[in-house]
This record gives C-alpha cells, sequence and structure tokens, in this order.
C-alpha cells in the first residue's frame, strides 16, 4: 500500500454512523440500507470528503460479509476510455451477485472519462439495472452528461468543517502516540482546506521526524506559505514595495518549494480576509483571477507572479 494511503486506510469509518460532517448524507444512505436496495447514486464534491468511504461503508451494511464478492471499484481518471465499460464494467455487471439482489460497481472520478466512454455507460446502466447499482464519484458533476446524471440521484458533499477535522486529526495522534502543538493543529486544519484525506498525509508526513508536531513543520511538509508570510507580502506590494515583495515570492517559491498556483491560492486568501475598501478588494481578486487562467493555462508561474505583484504595486503609483 502507497505509504500516504496507510493512515488514510486505518482510520477509515467501516460503517456509515461512524462518518462524520455528513450527516445529511449519512441519514439517505442509511434509510436505503433499512430498504435493502439502492437507484444509482451520484457522489459529487471536493476531493477528501468522503464519497469513497460512504461507497465503502454502503457496501459493507449492504451485503455483510460478502461485500467484496458485490462490489467493483474502479479509477476513471486511471482508466477512462470506452473499453473499460465494455469490457471490465460490462464483464462484472453480467454476472449474478452473491447473497444478494443486486451488486455494486463504484467509478471513482468519473468526470474524467470520455463522453464516448459516459454515452456506453449510460446504456450498460440500462441493459443492468436489474442486477446492477452504479455509484458515480465526481468532483465537477457539470462534466458528467445530463443523462447519466437523470439517472442518478445526486448526493452533494461539503468540506470538513474546522471543528469535525480538528477531532479527527486529534483521534489519529493519540492512535498513533504523536505529540501534536496547537499550532500545529491549527496549521493542519489551514493546510487541509477541509480536505481529510490531505490532512492525514501531512500529518503522516510530518510524523516521520519523530519529534514534537510543530506548525513550522506542518507548513513545511506541506510546502505551504505561513499565513502571515504571505499578508506581509500582499502588504508590501500594495505599499508599491514591489522588488522587497519580489524577494519574499523568489524565497517562497525557491528556499521553501512553495508551488505557484498554491502560493497564488494563499494571496487569494490573504485578500478576500483583509481590511481593505470592498471596491479595492474586488479589484485586486478580479486581477487574482487573470492570474491563475494564465498560470492554468500553461504561462511561467514566476512572471505572472511578477506581473501580479506589479500590477498590485502600480495601483499605489497612480
Amino acid at each position: 500500500m502507497d505509504f500516504s494511503q496507510i493512515w488514510t486506510e486505518k482510520y477509515r469509518p467501516k460503517k456509515l454512523d461512524e462518518m462524520i460532517n455528513q450527516e445529511h448524507i449519512v441519514k439517505r444512505l442509511r434509510a436505503f440500507v433499512k430498504d435493502g436496495s439502492i437507484p444509482h447514486l451520484l457522489f459529487s464534491g471536493p476531493p477528501g470528503v468522503g464519497k469513497t468511504t460512504a461507497a465503502l461503508c454502503l457496501a459493507r451494511e449492504l451485503f455483510g460479509e460478502q461485500w467484496k464478492e458485490n462490489y467493483l471499484e474502479l479509477n476513471a481518471s486511471d482508466e477512462r476510455g470506452i473499453d473499460v465499460i465494455r469490457v471490465k464494467v460490462k464483464d462484472f455487471a453480467r454476472t449474478r451477485p452473491i447473497g444478494g439482489n443486486f451488486k455494486i460497481i463504484f467509478l471513482d472520478e468519473a468526470d474524467a472519462l470520455t463522453k464516448d466512454a459516459q454515452q456506453a455507460l449510460r446504456r450498460t446502466m440500462e441493459n443492468f439495472s436489474s442486477v446492477c447499482r452504479f455509484i458515480l464519484s465526481c468532483n465537477y458533476p457539470s462534466k458528467i452528461i445530463e443523462p447519466i446524471q437523470s439517472r442518478t440521484v445526486v448526493f452533494r458533499f461539503r468540506h470538513f468543517e474546522e471543528g469535525d477535522l480538528r477531532g479527527m486529526l486529534e483521534r489519529v495522534a493519540k492512535g498513533e502516540g504523536l505529540e501534536v502543538s496547537e499550532g500545529g493543529y491549527r496549521a493542519l486544519v489551514e493546510v487541509a482546506g477541509g480536505d481529510a484525506r490531505f490532512a492525514l498525509n501531512v500529518l503522516q508526513s510530518a510524523a516521520a521526524s519523530g519529534e514534537k508536531i510543530e506548525e513550522g513543520t506542518v507548513y513545511e511538509v506541506a510546502s505551504r506559505a505561513k499565513p502571515r508570510e504571505v499578508e506581509e507580502l500582499v502588504r508590501l506590494a500594495l505599499d508599491g514595495k514591489f522588488s522587497e515583495a519580489r524577494k519574499r515570492v523568489l524565497g517562497l517559491l525557491v528556499d521553501k518549494g512553495v508551488s505557484g498556483d498554491v502560493l497564488l491560492r494563499e494571496i487569494h486568501r490573504a485578500v478576500v480576509g483583509m481590511d481593505i475598501p470592498e471596491g479595492e478588494k474586488a479589484e485586486l481578486i478580479n486581477i487574482l483571477g487573470e492570474v491563475d487562467f494564465r498560470i492554468l493555462e500553461g504561462a511561467n508561474e514566476l512572471i505572472q507572479l511578477d506581473a501580479l505583484l506589479a500590477r498590485m504595486s502600480a495601483r499605489r503609483l497612480r
């Protein structure tokens, strides 16, 4: 098993009632378990919020000890072509279930499936609906074709709240005998951004040092800038101190290994939280949006961040 997934699997809930922060999802899924059957389902939401876990818990509670024989999981981002639907999915779907009336096929990251593969999946869902149920998981439901969306019941997962995420991290730290400072917990929650899986991976990596996990350790392992460093950077740019702000950016990108897109998101968060006039804040966010688009399109990160700082600094010189 991948090192980064060891704790994720170890502390993953085994039953629906063990899931946290998704009570609105658990309540509806529990009703399906009571009926002993489910329709086709579409789980949508950001990464690391429990979509795969919910599917596994649902299978365990529906099939008991025979859940592995009646459950197939495929990652659509790895196997996204039409042949996967025509071969793997159909072969599993056409065999009879063991100890039940239907089987479950879980397609993770289904929004990565090609349009042709989704059309083939639509026909497969129709032809084998009597003996097979499909659970599709995605981050962007808009990328799922309408015919599939209309054949599924949609469940929208939400980010972990800070209190629930903190509680999960404390449970894992206690189980593994880790010493985490208050600042360490705050940093873990901050860098995770509601993604429980990422929070566990950072905690596991920080624990490899064998020492007490402090705030600085978390930001270093996660390759993130501290919020106060980013806020100071933004202040320098807004005060017209372009050269000094650029030195801070170079320090974060080169010395601390922070990626350009991550730094841009941190700058966005800092701007949103700053006490500046609303009009000025809106203008800055508009600039950030343009720079983000250019980086996503493949533009040079450093040049785009320099351009961002230049535009922020030039506003003071008008």
